[in-house]
């Protein structure tokens, strides 16, 4: 139990019980939102998900070692570590709709600017600052909490489909970024890869994503959509509580390793002596395979104890670097591997995201979660640069394989020790 006075979850159900929609009317009403943020949420990793692809080229072209070359990325996720918490208190303060369309924006244009690079690396890391401040507005935070606010039966669900935006992310950019590189170029394909997913995801989120948070203005409209009160703990209560430190931790030993993984991949099997359209083939397996586990693990969360589903679900890449370490060469081995990363890269932050829902509440949501996602940006930074540094100095991927067993069996440790939850459905029967 998180420390400090609480909101009574039984007397906020008893009082909200008529103002609740079912599962089937929260998808009637607010339907396209998840759809929407999920694009904006794939947005936010462009510059992650989409960099694979680039380090070779770029690597041919400067002379750069492979660390150098994904060094702008360490960067770009420290400064978004440091300000998580920020954006997610001006998230619960003025709702994430506007952050969200300026972010596209950004986002977008700062990741095309990637192809201006001069080869001097202190421009690079300069290219790489403007991305990062361009990224803050598109945090999982704000695609989240808007999510968050509006589904509550079908919350799992919902924010599975959200988050299966990275899912998108992982299968489109690597195909996306190795076609436009092969045709283009790698500098005109920067440019062109940020200006299509501009131009697909900007007029979704213009119509479709608002949360509870945002107030609704329309001059064809008489009444507005106003905020609404939402329950939850205090920001400091939260920020101390052992649960909070567990997710931060399991957080941040996933991350670590995850993502180092997929930005790798790529890098991984062309080691093995695999060519890099195929390479690229079998990595886009890995956000089939999320779509696959996002979906999956939603249903499974409105069903059973999240806590015990994210530890399982956590152990799975265990599998994947077991297959790649004994048959780096096997096309079956790779699948497989690219398959079960997949899997957990499909569940990893939608369990944090949802336990921070139950454990927490709304009212705070985006700070108390902005200090998880401190956790999760700082994995992402360090991570690919570790994974990088390491195949510099041993010049294979095997000694990172092996840390990454050790942090994944660690983060399900700690999810599998959680408490059960004080924030539950109308419906939960406890098993949140």
């Amino acid at each position: 139990m998180v420390a400090g006075k609480l909101i009574n979850s039984d007397a906020y159900n008893s009082k909200m019980t008529d103002l609740k929609l079912s599962a089937g009317a929260e998808w009637r009403r607010y339907g396209m939102l998840p759809f929407a943020a999920g694009l904006g949420y794939a947005t936010s990793v462009i510059h992650i998900y989409g960099l694979g692809p680039y380090i070779e080229p770029i690597q041919d072209a400067f002379g750069w070692s492979r660390a150098q070359a994904t060094s702008g990325l360490t960067i770009a996720t420290i400064i978004n570590a440091v300000f998580c918490i920020v954006i997610g208190m001006l998230v619960d303060r003025v709702g994430p709709r506007l952050l969200g369309l300026a972010g596209v924006l950004l986002t977008t244009g700062a990741f095309a600017l990637l192809g201006s690079a001069t080869g001097d690396q202190g421009n690079w890391l300069l290219l790489w600052g403007m991305m990062a401040f361009a990224t803050l507005p598109v945090q999982a935070t704000i695609w989240t909490s808007a999510v968050a606010s509006r589904f509550d039966n079908s919350r799992g669900m919902a924010l599975a489909v959200t988050l299966s935006g990275a899912s998108l992310a992982a299968t489109v950019f690597p195909l996306l970024a190795t076609w436009l590189i092969d045709t283009y170029g790698w500098r005109d394909a920067f440019v062109a890869e940020g200006g299509i997913w501009a131009i697909i995801t900007f007029p979704m989120l213009f119509f479709f994503f608002r949360g509870a948070k945002d107030v609704r203005k329309s001059s064809q409209r008489q009444h507005a959509e106003a905020p609404i009160a939402l329950p939850g703990v205090g920001v400091a209560e939260g920020l101390r509580s052992l649960q909070f430190m567990r997710l931060f931790i399991a957080s941040l030993l996933f991350t670590f390793t995850i993502i180092a993984l997929v930005v790798h991949f790529v890098p991984i099997l062309t080691s093995a002596g695999t060519e890099r359209l195929a390479a690229a083939g079998v990595a886009s397996l890995i956000g089939i395979a999320s779509v696959v586990g996002r979906l999956g693990t939603g249903y499974l969360l409105d069903h059973f104890r999240a806590s015990h589903v994210g530890a399982i679900i956590f152990l799975l890449p265990i599998l994947g670097c077991v297959l790649i370490m004994l048959a780096p060469g096997n096309s079956l081995a790779q699948a497989s591997a690219a398959i079960v990363i997949g899997l957990t890269l499909g569940s990893e932050i939608d369990v944090i995201v949802y336990l921070t829902t139950k454990h927490f509440g709304l009212k705070n949501f985006g700070t108390i979660y902005g200090g998880l996602l401190t956790a999760l940006s700082l994995g992402t930074a360090f991570g690919p640069l570790t994974a990088a540094a390491v195949h510099d100095y041993a010049g294979s991927y095997t000694p990172f394989l092996m840390v990454t067993v050790l942090c994944m069996a660690g983060s399900s440790v700690l999810l599998a020790s959680l408490p059960q939850p004080r924030f539950s459905n109308l419906n939960d029967p406890g098993m949140a």
